[in-house]
C-alpha cells in the first residue's frame, strides 16, 4: 500500500507501495496460500476497485494492474477448513495454471540439472561442466519432495565436493541414504563403521568428498578410519 511521510517512527518521507509500483503492469503475490485472512479482506478490495489508500494517508490512490499468484497451498481445502476466504479465492481464480511437483515430470530434470551446472560453473568459476550418466540417473530416480529447489540445492553442493570434468553419483547428497539396509542385530558402532567405510570406498577414499557427505570436518573422517581400522588396500587416502 505504501506510506505517507510520518506515519510511523522511521518514515522519513512517501514510499509508494507496490500496487503503485505495478500500475500499467503485473504485481506478483507468491505463496497467496499463507496470507493472513485480514489481509486478504484487505487485497479483495484494491482487486475490486484498484483503488487503496497508502498507511497515514487521506488521498485514494488509483492503480491499473493485473495480479498472477502462486502457492503451493490446496485452497480449496483451506477454505473448507476456513483458513482462506471463498470470496477472495474467486477473485483471484480467474485463469489457473497447474504446475505439476518434479517426479511427475522427470522429462525435465536432465534439461534443468544441466541449466543448474552451467550456472554454478560460471558463478564458481569451477571446470565442472557435465554429469555423468551414473549421476543422471540417480538425479531421475530421486522423489524430490522439496521439487526445483531441492534439485538446485542438490547441483549446487555436487559442484562444491565434486572434481572435474563431470558430477558423479557419489557427489550427489543423497547417495548415503541409499545405503543397503543394515543386517537385523548389528550394533551402531558397527553400522556406523560399515556406513563410513562404504562412502569412504564410493568417494575413491577423498577425505575432503567423504566429510562433505557425512557432514563432518576431515578430522573426524581421519579419527574414525583410526577407531575403525579402516585401510584402503590399493593406494593412501587422498586430500
Amino acid at each position: 500500500f505504501g506510506h505517507e511521510k510520518g506515519s510511523f517512527t522511521g518514515a522519513v518521507g512517501r514510499r509508494e507501495g507496490r500496487f503503485k509500483q505495478a500500475d500499467g503492469g503485473t504485481l506478483f503475490l507468491d505463496e497467496v496460500g499463507m496470507i493472513a485472512p485480514k489481509m486478504q479482506v484487505e487485497l479483495l478490495r484494491v482487486l475490486e476497485d484498484k483503488q487503496f489508500m497508502r498507511v497515514g494517508g487521506q488521498e485514494t490512490v488509483h492503480a491499473d494492474f493485473r495480479v498472477v499468484c502462486a502457492t503451493n497451498e490446496d485452497l480449496l481445502k483451506a477454505v473448507r477448513e476456513g483458513r482462506f476466504r471463498e470470496d477472495f479465492y474467486y477473485r483471484i481464480n480467474v485463469f489457473t495454471i497447474e504446475a505439476p511437483p518434479l517426479r511427475d515430470r522427470r522429462e525435465d530434470i536432465p534439461l534443468l540439472s544441466n541449466h543448474f551446472v552451467q550456472r554454478f560453473a560460471r558463478q564458481m568459476d569451477r571446470h565442472v561442466t557435465e554429469i555423468s550418466p551414473a549421476a543422471m540417473r540417480r538425479l531421475c530416480e530421486h522423489h524430490w519432495t522439496g521439487n526445483v529447489r531441492e534439485l538446485c540445492n542438490a547441483i549446487e553442493r555436487a559442484m562444491v565436493v565434486g572434481s572435474p570434468p563431470a558430477i558423479q553419483a557419489e557427489d550427489l547428497p543423497f547417495v548415503a541414504a541409499r545405503a543397503a539396509p543394515a543386517p537385523q542385530g548389528e550394533s551402531l558402532e558397527e553400522i556406523e563403521k560399515r556406513h563410513v567405510a562404504g562412502v569412504l570406498e564410493r568417494t575413491g577414499w577423498n577425505i575432503t568428498q567423504a566429510a562433505a557427505i557425512l557432514r563432518v570436518d576431515r578430522v573426524t573422517v581421519y579419527n574414525k578410519i583410526r577407531k575403525f581400522g579402516l585401510a584402503r588396500a590399493d593406494a593412501t587416502a587422498t586430500q
